[in-house]
């Protein structure tokens, strides 16, 4: 039986749709045109070209598409309710937020986050269109006021996974090629507290690949990460642990090894018997699925059901593992994570000493 390889990073994100909306709802990089009054040339449509590259460029690959699927969405809601979706409407999209938080009909009601993230999601589209909705007026504002008041939240954090657990999940792992790779996943993005798509778009060199988002140098002590983060550069020291099992530098050294990577994306699928790495760069999804799965190999948290489980452990687990466990000052830890406050960096801390400094006895009481 021939070999089949995993699915690379191609594959369109779970619930995205190429199909919705027709194809003059759609914004593009086609909107950056000459000015009327300016005569093409060879020289000024390659510069346009080039802007269009520069444009597409702004927004990362996932974003691009969670703002499609936003604006497919919204014109579906619009042609449902005998509404145009252009002009933009502060009215019109101040009943569609309220119709998100409902959940009338068969749609279950959103979350505020998500709505949220909805309503940015518009304010893009139609800024790609050359076109301005003000999130301040009053019918978006009032409703989405009343919305965050009636239905807010505290956020569903995931549960962070602890040094022995992620050496419990490492052990699970078999000694096959893609048991390597999976083993240099989990050692370096919680020793790094990288975000899935920072594990995934790791390059062995510097520009190996246009869709990179950083590279390694492997040192004596240690590996430097450079990431293309989302506060922008940053340098992620990851030094060697005490131990093999659990040193994610020499599991790193382990897969470029023997899956014999010395260019290019650094985590590739591999084919189906584990046996060899077949090229394309591995989805960022790859990830959170690798963490759900040893998470129950490894038989944490027996109490759960298996979709119980699945819902307390992501991707965040492992970012949220290191800045629990960490026995350092808290300062080391923001810059680790590449946080831009301290706040921030505390909200990852699911198991920190909340009362190490009282100041309740500090004040005298």
């Amino acid at each position: 039986m021939p070999e089949i390889p995993e699915k690379p990073s191609s594959e369109p994100p779970h619930g995205s749709s190429h199909s919705e909306g027709d194809e003059s709802d759609r914004p593009g990089t086609e909107a950056l045109t000459l000015p009327s009054h300016v005569a093409g040339s060879g020289t000024l449509d390659r510069l346009v070209d080039t802007a269009r590259d520069y444009a597409r460029a702004a927004a990362s690959e996932n974003t691009l598409q969670a703002y499609a699927a936003d604006w497919a969405q919204f014109t579906r809601w619009c042609r449902m309710k005998g509404a145009a979706p252009l002009p933009p409407s502060p009215e019109m999209i101040g009943l569609y937020l309220a119709d998100l938080a409902s959940g009338a009909g068969h749609a279950p009601a959103l979350s505020v986050t998500t709505i949220e993230r909805r309503l940015s999601g518009l304010v893009w589209n139609y800024a790609q269109r050359g076109l301005s909705l003000d999130r301040k007026d009053r019918h978006i504002a009032a409703v989405l006021a009343g919305i965050r008041r009636r239905h807010a939240r505290p956020p569903r954090r995931k549960d962070a996974l602890l040094p022995g657990d992620i050496r419990a999940m490492v052990a699970t792992l078999p000694f096959d090629l893609r048991g390597i790779r999976d083993r240099a996943i989990l050692l370096l993005g919680y020793a790094g507290g990288l975000r899935r798509s920072e594990i995934t778009g790791l390059d062995v060199h510097r520009d190996d690949t246009p869709d990179s988002r950083g590279w390694i140098d492997i040192l004596p002590e240690g590996a430097v990460l450079t990431l293309d983060a989302k506060t922008g550069w940053r340098e992620v020291e990851v030094g060697r642990g005490s131990s093999e099992v659990s040193c994610p530098v020499h599991a790193l050294e382990q897969w470029l090894h023997f899956a014999r990577i010395d260019f290019g994306p650094v985590f590739v699928a591999t084919s189906r018997d584990g046996s060899r790495a077949s090229g394309p760069r591995l989805n960022d999804r790859h990830v959170a699925r690798l963490i759900k799965q040893c998470v129950k190999a490894a038989g944490l948290r027996p109490d759960l059901t298996d979709a119980e489980r699945n819902r307390l452990y992501s991707g965040h687990s492992l970012r949220a593992g290191l800045a629990s466990s960490a026995e350092v000052d808290e300062r080391h830890v923001q810059r680790h994570l590449g946080h831009a406050s301290a706040e921030m960096t505390r909200r990852y801390q699911r198991h920190r000493d909340r009362f190490r400094v009282n100041l309740t006895k500090a004040a005298g009481l």
